[in-house]
């Protein structure tokens, strides 16, 4: 495993992002794990996750783009602070630009979008916290592709947990590739993720024991798609 790899899944633990446990997901699944991107709070916590974010970007899509489109809610903080960090890094000015729940009908910002307006030519990568199921593009693309003639170069997620998508057979990010005709693309999977904590002490304590580890088997059986 890359060394990037097993730093960013310490960096979910010590953040108290990623967690093990009985979670009821989006999609209505029981998963014995959950990661939370609303555990980021502090400002170097942000900054490290706006980089680890950057240079996956980077290393998967390269520079050429325009646009880091990251839906409300989660997605908003993490599309600002991966801008930054792609200005820091690369010396590339890309905006941000995310969608609101409820539409703003006042003021000189009114509309369905925060950040920057999308325009017709913009080249816009997809930013998500996790895709289970992908049911969040459904909502997602339609709302990019209707503000303007734009190209979606990719997706990226911190987390591919490698489980099928809503048709039962592909994996979320498979199927989004199909569907839409874009890349996506995690900066760990979860597979990775129990490479590097299975059995293995973090700050004295095993997060990933044996009984754990069945249980995320089992749900695999259920859920899971093998990795490619």
């Amino acid at each position: 495993m890359e060394a990037y790899k097993k730093e960013f899944i310490d960096f979910m633990v010590d953040c108290q992002v990623l967690k093990f446990g009985d979670f009821t997901l989006k999609s209505g699944r029981k998963s014995p794990f959950f990661m939370n991107a609303g555990a980021y709070v502090t400002g170097s916590q942000l900054m490290k996750l706006g980089e680890y974010y950057a240079k996956a970007i980077h290393e998967n899509y390269g520079d050429d783009f325009d646009v880091l489109f990251g839906p409300a809610y989660k997605g908003i903080p993490i599309s600002v602070v991966t801008a930054v960090a792609y200005s820091n890094l690369y010396g590339r000015e890309i905006r941000y630009c995310s969608d609101r729940k409820e539409e703003k009908d006042h003021g000189a910002d009114k509309g369905s979008f925060l950040g920057s307006s999308l325009k017709d030519g913009d080249r816009v990568i997809m930013i998500e916290d996790v895709t289970t199921s992908g049911k969040s593009m459904e909502e997602t693309v339609p709302k990019v592709k209707g503000a303007a003639d734009v190209e979606i170069l990719g997706l990226m997620v911190s987390l591919n947990r490698m489980e099928v998508g809503l048709g039962g057979e592909k994996s979320a990010l498979d199927e989004i590739k199909e569907k839409y005709g874009f890349e996506a693309r995690a900066i760990v999977s979860m597979a990775e993720v129990v490479e590097a904590l299975y059995n293995q002490p973090v700050n004295g304590k095993v997060l990933i024991d044996d009984e754990l580890k069945a249980r995320i088997d089992e749900y695999y059986k259920q859920y899971g798609v093998k990795e490619v």
